[in-house]
């Protein structure tokens, strides 16, 4: 089983809706996947509860304690992926997270506040020598200087080539994934065919090239106008939209 961690000191990064998307896009690839919600803000929790299928399954995991022996029965009953969406700041259930992680993803919104919010989730990613890299979420279409910028502060900050940093594609901000949350869907059941699900595609192979799994995704809709299909059993459902801008910057802060 290979655990990927969603990590950022910052809160509003995305860091829920990106896990959701993950988890759907693993799915098409053929894993069976599962949710860890450390977050008791209950995100996951809430639009699990909107959806009108049973998979995946949101666990939620609050005590620090209880993540390394949940990891370890989710692999002896055959989960293949393990995605743990944490919550904003650093705490000792995101530590536990971390510790436990194959790879470690920082979302992280385009403008100074977000990146200058990586710090200490980096040094807690370094402290445990894990893989990891970010992932410029909710990116202005039309902020092509910004995006630079903050690839390039990114990389800095790590001290590694971008190519490898920076996971691939940027997630571009769209109304597709607020209201793919609110109606307890994934973006890519949500609008299979729109921009939004082809990124989302893109960067979870950009992760399995990473992790270096083999698992060919079949691109299969696993959600057809909420019909039924074999690996997606129904249970039950709810919709508006959204909006931001991120700011220009210049630095990152020094390492610690």
């Amino acid at each position: 089983m290979q655990t990927i961690v969603l990590a950022t000191q910052k809160g509003g990064s995305g860091k829920s809706t990106l896990a959701i998307s993950l988890a759907l896009a693993a799915i098409r690839a053929g894993h069976t996947v599962r949710l860890i919600e450390t977050d008791t803000q209950g995100t996951l929790s809430n639009w699990r509860r909107r959806r009108q299928y049973a998979e995946p399954v949101v666990e939620p995991i609050y005590a620090a304690r209880e993540v390394e022996q949940r990891l370890q029965s989710l692999e002896r009953d055959g989960v293949t992926v393990t995605i743990v969406d944490t919550a904003g700041g650093v705490s000792a259930a995101t530590n536990s997270a971390i510790r436990y992680a194959d790879f470690c993803l920082i979302p992280a919104r385009p403008s100074i506040a977000d990146i200058e919010a990586t710090a200490a989730t980096l040094s807690v990613i370094r402290a445990w020598h894990k893989p990891f890299a970010y992932v410029l979420n909710q990116t202005p279409i039309r902020g092509a200087a910004r995006l630079a910028s903050a690839e390039n502060a990114l990389s800095d900050e790590a001290a590694l080539d971008i190519v490898d940093i920076v996971a691939r594609p940027v997630i571009m901000m769209r109304n597709d994934h607020q209201d793919a949350l609110s109606a307890g869907l994934a973006v890519c059941e949500y609008a299979p065919c729109g921009k939004s699900a082809e990124e989302i595609r893109g960067l979870w192979q950009w992760i399995e090239a990473r992790l270096g799994n083999v698992v060919a995704a079949t691109d299969e809709p696993i959600i057809d106008e909420f019909g039924e299909t074999p690996a997606i059993i129904p249970k039950w459902a709810a919709l508006p939209s959204f909006g931001n801008d991120g700011a220009l910057f210049l630095r990152m802060p020094a390492r610690t």
